[in-house]
């Protein structure tokens, strides 16, 4: 009786666990690159400042946290988070990475979501394809996920 308590206690907070995690927000481009190109899924490039930028995080609680987010991501793209904070310590590697790629896609503003297909070339070159970019949508969660479908669905 109790190995069933037990193992049934084991599933039971597993699943919780799971849930509370969420999902995968990738810091690495080389990386998210790979697994969008396995997956054959778009890349989900969230530019932003995570500790002083206040509509990247109202983007980030009106949205992305959500449970209707969520389980689009899983389904639809791969998440790259591209900070750019003010106080948060960042290893230098990441640094040129997240403004090499806000040059490559002229980012002048935050919040701003790019979504690309990611392409290997000849060579083993990568080449990331614009799919279109947004920003904070008002109207939670369903508006914002209407506009990003309108741009990965093209």
């Amino acid at each position: 009786m109790k190995k069933i308590l037990f193992i049934l206690l084991f599933t039971v907070f597993t699943s919780i666990n799971g849930i509370a995690q969420g999902l995968t927000w990738h810091t690495n481009m080389d990386e998210a690159f790979d697994i969008a190109a396995k997956e054959e899924k778009p890349l989900m490039l969230f530019f932003t400042g995570s500790d002083w930028c206040g509509w990247c995080i109202k983007l980030q609680n009106e949205v992305f946290k959500t449970a209707d987010f969520k389980k689009w991501a899983k389904d639809n793209v791969v998440l790259v988070e591209l900070d750019y904070p003010k106080r948060t310590p960042q290893a230098q590697e990441l640094k040129t990475q997240n403004y090499e790629l806000q040059r490559m896609f002229n980012v002048r503003g935050y919040p701003t979501v790019f979504f690309a297909n990611p392409q290997n070339m000849a060579e083993g070159k990568k080449n990331l394809n614009s799919l279109g970019s947004t920003g904070f949508v008002r109207g939670g969660a369903e508006k914002w996920l209407a506009v990003a479908n309108n741009i990965i669905k093209k």
